[in-house]
């Protein structure tokens, strides 16, 4: 399903994306810091720079606000 999203003046430059992202496919040096996890969430900004990991979902959509950006779910 395709839905377009109107922003409504939502300054687009504050938007990021928040994504699962399997710790296997992470650089060793990061997988070694994990511990008993198969999954983490990244936050990323639209040019798809990784700007954070976090351990819960909830955690990065939160990470985000507190930041004064617009966190949105990528699949």
């Amino acid at each position: 399903m395709n839905t377009k999203y109107e922003f409504d003046g939502q300054n687009e430059e504050n938007l990021v994306y928040v994504r699962p992202v399997l710790v296997a496919d992470l650089p060793e040096d990061v997988q070694r810091e994990v511990e008993d996890i198969d999954t983490l969430y990244a936050v990323h900004r639209a040019d798809g720079e990784r700007l954070a990991l976090v351990t819960e979902r909830n955690m990065a959509f939160h990470l985000a606000r507190e930041n004064n950006l617009a966190p949105v779910t990528v699949h």
